[in-house]
């Protein structure tokens, strides 16, 4: 009797280690196929800079505005473009700065996510260069000027003759000891 349960155990003791294992191999393997998935249908995309897949041509005979807005969440930074708008041609690549200041005693690790309007507009937006691919470390009282360049394609309907790119930074974990006031 203390043989058969000795060896029950030594079996069980198999299973769970081969599915301990099977379940460890599993995990890894999870990151590449939520990539590829992520990569193939679209998602997660917003921090990556774009590529033109065609030849892109200007729409002489067509003029949009382009109004640019930026915003903070919780932190102790100025932010603004140093332009408000522009008049550009669809297809017509423009390049936009924005100024950055941190106003406080405190290195802050910030990530700038944007939002357009109308929403469509991310699917006729093409960014080539933006500081909101990747976080943004300011030291204390540290000012910045980093560039956004993009294309509007021709694509975006002919009746949309105004649309706004905004910008909000948000506060990332890792950033240096509150300031005492």
């Amino acid at each position: 009797m203390v043989t058969n349960l000795s060896k029950a155990n030594v079996v069980m003791m198999k299973k769970l280690l081969v599915f301990t294992l099977i379940m460890f191999v599993f995990g890894y393997a999870l990151v590449p196929f939520y990539e590829k998935f992520c990569e193939v249908t679209g998602i997660n995309n917003l921090l990556k800079p774009d590529v033109l897949v065609k030849e892109n041509w200007v729409d002489e005979k067509r003029w949009i505005t382009v109004e640019f807005d930026a915003n903070t969440r919780g932190l102790p930074w100025q932010f603004k473009p140093l332009q408000t708008s522009a008049r550009i041609h669809p297809g017509e690549a423009i390049s936009v700065m924005y100024e950055i200041t941190n106003d406080s005693d405190r290195e802050i690790n910030g990530q700038a996510i944007p939002s357009y309007s109308p929403r469509f507009l991310d699917k006729h937006l093409k960014k080539f260069e933006c500081f909101c691919f990747t976080k943004q470390v300011l030291k204390p009282y540290e000012t910045r000027q980093m560039p956004v360049q993009f294309v509007i394609e021709p694509g975006l309907p002919p009746e949309i003759n105004t649309v706004t790119i905004s910008y909000t930074f948000f506060e990332l974990p890792g950033s240096g000891s509150v300031a005492t006031k």
